[in-house]
């Protein structure tokens, strides 16, 4: 009965958020006339124009040139984002954000968006238990949870037959993110089996690298947020410096290896019956099909079993130190061979010891993804795994200690010549409402976030060792007051039972005495007649 109330609350919570596809603009008329200005449900209005949220407005694309790594022109539906499916959508005002205007952007809460308010987000280790179970059931809810406001494509806009036959899927909530970053990441289909060109990422191995993730964990938060009803979660991370092993690959968090298949999580764990999605790139390609979210088979993992001349180590202090000393953000081509480049090193295209590119070697970021020798290792299935989310979020506490260090000018974002979606005015792929590369290349401060151990002193000490403690106290002070209340009791009972013992003593000694003719006793008791002469120390 507990468990259909919960499921009862979570669905009660439910509400509209904002990623790619919205339902409302799947319908062939809207993909007809390209347009996703829905409706705003609270005042009935188109992008909440009545309450003054946003309006419904033309999508204009920058036309500044990439660089010449993709040598191909409309052959994608991602090159232009989102101009193959939309030319118009709603355009939010103030602190208002969502495809319909009907949310509040980053860092701001309550009806009219005018709350500000800084979350934190904590080490997975510094989390109380009930946090951490917290976090792991969230999770679960997600992965079982049908995203009822958002649909995945399941073809190009040209099988759709230019969006007159929409072909879209049902997803789960988790799985909406494992579609998005794989989409991202997916190669352009050419025409043909097999014919594609597989050198392109509108989210890796150049300059949006780090905003796109940074934008990708707030909407992931966010949505996990409405989800749930508890607009105080936000998403751990895995401080992996120096770490030998997976240290977050145990039972009570992310799953432990399984005794009966080392590829394979523990029985023990929940994330042992997740189904993996978006994880044969090869069998898409072969049939000219995108991903259609059907589950794909278990979730993988064997850290550790992985090719050590791929990865030698995982990223240590010393190495995160280097990179952060990097003071350029991006140099040369602007790719995965440049050198000295802060966001390639950290990255892991680069060597944290040299700056200099390398190839054959994962680094740093990608070699925490080769090291899990799973579904982890594959960039456009990776986000199948939920430490996924546990080690971008410590990637981006890394590239907010390079902002804070550095404090670069804007102006030092690519604005042309980075590869295609990597441009400072690039809208990143496939997020609807849009957001642009550069408008991320900024603080957290300004987002509303912050790292526990980016915290000064007194605060980090409260964020990370007082409010778990706290947080597991108010999950117990009823029991902690009745056990107080009845240690009293017997404590008190035990002292009636020692005064009265003694008492009887003293009567049988007075007894005692008169019967062998002794007068007084042999010590002044300060009880008895009030004397000094004998005078304990408490």
């Amino acid at each position: 009965m507990r468990t259909l109330s919960l499921f009862a609350f979570f669905l009660h919570v439910l509400h509209f958020s904002f990623q790619q596809f919205p339902r409302p603009c799947t319908t062939p008329e809207a993909l007809r006339l390209k347009e996703c200005c829905p409706v705003w449900s609270g005042d009935g209005s188109v992008c909440g124009a009545q309450s003054g949220r946003g309006f419904c407005q033309d999508v204009v694309v920058s036309n500044l040139p990439d660089g010449p790594q993709y040598p191909h022109s409309e052959m994608d539906d991602r090159e232009r984002w989102p101009l193959v499916f939309y030319n118009r959508t709603c355009r939010c005002a103030g602190n208002y954000m969502g495809f319909d205007c009907g949310e509040c952007t980053f860092g701001y809460f309550g009806a009219n968006c005018a709350e500000r308010r800084e979350s934190v987000r904590r080490n997975v280790f510094q989390l109380s238990v009930t946090d951490r179970q917290r976090f792991i059931s969230y999770l679960n809810l997600a992965k079982n949870t049908i995203s009822p406001d958002y649909v995945i494509a399941t073809g190009t806009f040209a099988q759709m037959n230019n969006g007159s036959n929409p072909m879209f899927a049902d997803v789960s909530v988790y799985d909406l993110f494992v579609w998005m970053h794989y989409y991202v990441s997916r190669d352009v289909l050419l025409g043909g089996p097999n014919n594609v060109f597989a050198d392109i990422d509108f989210a890796h191995e150049a300059a949006a690298f780090l905003p796109w993730h940074r934008v990708y964990l707030l909407l992931w938060e966010h949505e996990i947020r409405k989800l749930t009803g508890d607009f105080d979660f936000t998403i751990p991370y895995w401080d992996w410096r120096d770490a030998e092993d997976c240290q977050v690959c145990t039972d009570e968090l992310m799953g432990g290896r399984s005794p009966l298949n080392p590829n394979l999580i523990s029985p023990a764990s929940v994330f042992s019956s997740w189904k993996v999605i978006c994880t044969q790139p090869e069998d898409y390609n072969r049939r000219e099909v995108l991903c259609n979210g059907t589950a794909e088979g278990p979730l993988l993992r064997n850290p550790g079993n992985h090719d050590r001349n791929r990865v030698g180590r995982l990223p240590t202090t010393a190495d995160v130190e280097f990179v952060l000393g990097l003071s350029d953000y991006e140099t040369d081509q602007l790719d995965r061979r440049a050198n000295m480049s802060f966001r390639n090193a950290l990255e892991g295209f680069a060597d944290p010891q040299t700056g200099l590119a390398v190839t054959g070697q994962s680094t740093m970021h990608n070699a925490l993804h080769v090291f899990m020798n799973g579904s982890m290792s594959s960039v456009q299935g990776s986000a199948n795994d939920p430490i996924f989310l546990l080690h971008h979020a410590f990637i981006d506490s890394i590239f907010e200690r390079w902002l804070r260090r550095h404090q670069p000018a804007r102006t030092i974002y690519p604005a042309a010549n980075a590869p295609i979606g990597h441009n400072d005015a690039y809208y990143m792929v496939p997020f609807l409402p849009l957001f642009r590369n550069g408008d991320y290349f900024l603080s957290t401060k300004a987002l509303g976030y912050e790292y526990s151990y980016l915290m000064d002193p007194n605060q980090r000490f409260v964020q990370e060792f007082l409010t778990p403690y706290l947080e597991q106290a108010q999950q117990i002070w009823r029991w902690l007051l009745g056990a107080g209340l009845l240690g009293a009791i017997i404590a008190g009972i035990i002292a009636a039972a020692v005064a009265m013992a003694c008492r009887r003593r003293q009567q049988r000694k007075k007894t005692s005495a008169s019967a062998y003719g002794e007068r007084q006793p042999l010590l002044h008791s300060s009880e008895e007649d009030g004397s000094a002469s004998y005078q304990t120390t408490l």
